[in-house]
C-alpha cells in the first residue's frame, strides 16, 4: 500500500501511538512524487547506500547512513518524524524500513529508491537545459570551461577536420564532457565534427532508462549501440573490472571508426591522472602516468584524448548539484547484484584516493605535486626507464 496523506498526518502529529497497529502495519512505501508533496520539515530520507554511492549523488538532503551500520546509528534517528528509507532501486530499504518500524520508528520504503528519484529529476525541460548550459560559461567558467580549453590546446588534442567520438557512459564525468564538446562546437575557431556515442555493454532497462533521459534533458543527441560485455566478464574472478574496461575501449574503438572518426574522447579527470601515478608507484612498482592523448595499437589512425585532463572532481560534482543533476554510477552487474551495505569498494583505485584526501589535509599542495611529478622526472637522476618497450640502465652513459 503505498502513501496516505490522511495517515501521513496522523503520524506526524500524533505519531505511531495515535494510530492503530493495523493502521500503521498498512504503511509500507512512498512514492517519489508523494514525497515530494509532503513537507520538507515532516521527514528524513536516509539513504542505506554504501558512502561511495552516496557521494556520487543523492536525494537532496538525505543523511547517508549505510546499510551496515544502521543499528549502531539508531539513537541519532528521530521517532517523531517520517523516515524514507532510500537505497539503489528499494531493495534493500524495504526490510530495512520493516527492521525500523519494528524498533518503534515510522519508516517507509522509497519505491524504486535512488533510480526512481533519478527518473523522476530526468524530466525534459527545455529551460533547465539552457540554465545547465548558462551555468559552464557563467558560474563555472573558471573551473571547468576554462580547464577543458587549457587542456586542449596544452595537448593539442583536437584539430582541424576531426571527427571525434563523445563516449558517453552516463555518469557525471562524460555527460559534462558531452555538454563542453557542445559548447565547443558554438565558438570553434575551426571546423571538426562529433558524435556522442553511448555503448550499452548490458545495462538493466533502469540505467538505459536514466541515460536517455539524462541525454534528453541536456540536449544530448546520443547514437546508441549494444554489446553484451557485462555478460563476458561476469564470472571472471581475476581483475573482471580492468578486462571489462579493456573490452569496452576496443567496442568503442571499432564502433568509432565505423562511424568515419579518427578520435574517441574520454571523460577521465584530473584526479584519475593523479590517482594512476600513485597506483603505478604503489602497486605497480613503476613511474607512468593517464596520458592526455594515445595513438591506439590496434586500431589504425585512430587516437584516443582526453579533454577533461585538467578539471578536478569536486568541481565537476559541484556542477552537478549545482544544476541538480543525477546520474548514473557504475552500472555494470556487479554492483547490481551486491547488497548496497556490503559493496563498500575495496577497490586499488578507491584505497588510493582515501590516501590522497588524508595527505592533503597535511599538505594541501599534495595532489598538484603528484600531477607535476611526472612532468619534472629528470632522467639523470633515473636507475632505469623504459623507451618504447626496451629497458635502459643508467649505467649505459654513466661514463659519457
Amino acid at each position: 500500500m503505498l502513501f496516505s496523506a490522511i495517515i501521513l498526518v496522523k503520524i506526524i502529529t500524533m505519531g505511531r501511538c495515535g494510530m492503530t497497529k493495523n493502521e500503521f502495519d498498512k504503511i509500507k512505501e512512498i512514492s517519489v512524487d508523494e514525497m515530494k508533496s509532503l513537507n520538507r520539515d515532516d521527514y528524513i530520507v536516509v539513504d542505506i547506500r554504501d558512502e561511495r554511492a552516496f557521494a556520487y549523488g543523492s536525494i537532496n538532503g538525505a543523511v547517508n547512513i549505510p546499510q551496515n551500520k544502521i543499528d549502531e546509528k539508531l539513537d541519532t534517528l528521530p521517532k517523531d518524524k517520517l523516515l524514507i528509507i532510500c537505497c539503489k532501486n528499494g531493495t534493500f530499504s524495504k526490510p530495512t524500513a520493516e527492521k525500523l518500524r519494528e524498533k518503534g520508528f515510522c519508516a517507509v520504503n522509497l519505491v524504486n529508491g535512488y533510480y526512481g528519484y533519478m527518473l523522476n529529476e530526468s524530466e525534459v525541460d527545455a529551460d533547465r537545459s539552457k540554465d545547465v548550459e548558462r551555468s559552464i560559461n557563467k558560474k563555472f567558467h573558471k573551473q571547468i570551461w576554462s580547464r577543458f580549453t587549457a587542456a586542449l590546446n596544452d595537448y593539442k588534442l583536437i584539430e582541424e577536420g576531426d571527427k571525434i567520438a563523445v563516449c558517453i557512459s552516463g555518469g557525471k564525468d562524460s555527460m559534462l564532457m558531452a555538454k563542453l564538446f557542445q559548447e565547443l562546437k558554438r565558438h570553434n575557431k575551426f571546423p571538426f565534427e562529433v558524435v556522442f556515442l553511448v555503448m550499452d555493454p548490458g545495462y538493466s532497462p533502469e540505467n538505459r532508462e536514466i541515460i536517455e533521459r539524462n541525454a534528453k534533458l541536456l540536449n544530448v543527441p546520443i547514437t546508441v549501440f549494444e554489446s553484451n560485455i557485462f555478460e563476458s566478464v561476469l564470472h571472471i574472478e581475476k581483475s573482471p573490472c580492468y578486462l571489462c574496461a579493456r573490452m569496452r575501449r576496443g567496442y568503442l574503438y571499432n564502433k568509432a571508426k565505423e562511424l568515419g572518426c579518427n578520435k574517441i574522447a574520454l571523460g577521465h579527470h584530473y584526479d584519475d591522472v593523479i590517482e594512476t601515478v600513485l597506483m603505478g608507484m604503489l602497486y605497480g612498482g613503476q613511474v607512468q602516468t593517464m596520458m592526455p592523448k594515445l595513438h591506439s595499437t590496434n586500431f589504425e589512425g585512430m587516437e584516443l584524448i582526453r579533454p577533461m585532463y585538467l578539471i578536478r572532481e569536486d568541481d565537476i560534482k559541484r556542477w552537478r548539484d549545482y544544476n541538480n543533476l543525477h546520474f548514473i554510477q557504475c552500472a555494470c552487474k556487479f554492483t547490481e547484484e551486491c547488497a548496497s551495505d556490503d559493496f563498500e569498494t575495496t577497490s586499488k583505485r578507491q584505497e588510493i584516493k582515501n590516501l590522497i584526501r588524508e595527505m592533503a589535509k597535511v599538505n594541501p599542495q599534495v595532489e598538484s605535486n603528484i600531477f607535476r611529478s611526472v612532468e619534472n622526472v629528470n632522467v639523470n637522476t633515473v636507475i632505469a626507464y623504459k623507451k618504447d618497450g626496451v629497458k635502459h640502465n643508467f649505467l649505459e652513459s654513466y661514463d659519457d
